[in-house]
């Protein structure tokens, strides 16, 4: 199931799920039964999961076309989001730029950091340019989305927390990141005014048919004003998504609605193609990223 959240004509925001080129309102189509909001929905989302799939099949569900409504980022606020950094090409491009080498360290573990859950955009919102940025990337990620409570959770076990999948990109202020990482702490600036998650939420049976183990074949393309610059596959990624809920609930509990994002696929932004490849983003620029099975997320750049 493919599950939004979207601005209905009125202009009223609600949940629902994509059929087609149509959206299903979750609320009306369940009779008030299912929440009008993703938060409170993740919350319970195995009794809310159960009311939709009961009544997904009828042919009568209140719908709006997609030219109706528009879509914003299918979890609007979620619990908290962790962002890591788990493809090996990306960190060692990355490294090398900077004139360094990769850290032994991110071969012991996997590696994150806590970004702002109240600044997610969703597709087709305008992302601001931070005033003080004149270095501004693209991050092209794939993200998880935890669907039950949990802790100390063991890798092997960790499919049974997650609810389910979506684009996100982690957009950077390269020239601000790299100035506060120079003491050791960060990122925070450069990453916390704007991070991009949608078109929706693919619960996590949508995927199955890609699964590699415990990876998924799963292509990944960056496209700025219509140019393809970055390709990946996400089955290219060194730390799987348990490893790194292992990691992320090591003496903590995460909750329904906590977001985890993988890093940024090899080659998957501008700072690893090189100033010299593409310039860094501009306003008016459009960004599309695209992952088989998630869809297409494209955000203007003002």
């Amino acid at each position: 199931m493919k599950l939004v959240t979207f601005y209905n004509p009125e202009g009223h925001m609600r949940t629902g799920w994509l059929e087609g080129d149509r959206v299903i309102d979750m609320n009306l189509a369940s009779n008030g039964d299912v929440p009008e909001n993703m938060a409170d929905f993740m919350k319970s989302n195995e009794k809310y999961m159960t009311i939709l799939n009961r009544i997904k099949d009828r042919t009568d569900l209140p719908s709006f076309s997609l030219e109706e409504i528009q879509l914003t980022a299918p979890l609007p606020k979620p619990v908290s989001f962790r962002d890591y950094v788990s493809f090996e090409t990306h960190v060692k491009n990355a490294t090398k730029r900077n004139g360094d080498t990769v850290a032994p360290e991110w071969y012991e573990m996997p590696i994150f950091y806590f970004s702002n859950p109240n600044a997610m955009k969703g597709p087709g919102e305008e992302v601001k340019r931070p005033s003080k940025c004149i270095r501004l990337d693209y991050e092209l990620e794939l993200a998880c989305v935890i669907g039950k409570e949990g802790k100390n959770i063991k890798a092997d076990e960790a499919e049974n927390y997650i609810f389910g999948y979506t684009i996100l990109n982690d957009w950077s202020a390269r020239d601000i990141q790299m100035k506060e990482m120079k003491v050791l702490l960060g990122p925070a600036k450069g990453k916390d005014f704007a991070t991009s998650i949608g078109p929706y939420l693919a619960t996590k049976d949508e995927l199955e048919s890609y699964r590699l183990e415990d990876r998924f074949d799963l292509e990944m393309t960056a496209a700025v004003n219509g140019e393809i610059l970055s390709r990946g596959n996400f089955k290219d990624i060194y730390y799987s998504f348990g490893e790194m809920i292992e990691r992320a609930s090591e003496e903590v509990t995460l909750y329904p609605g906590d977001i985890i994002g993988s890093g940024t696929v090899g080659f998957g932004c501008i700072m690893e193609l090189g100033p010299e490849v593409h310039s860094w983003l501009e306003p008016g620029d459009e960004v599309e990223l695209s992952i088989t099975g998630l869809g297409s997320l494209k955000n203007r750049i003002v």
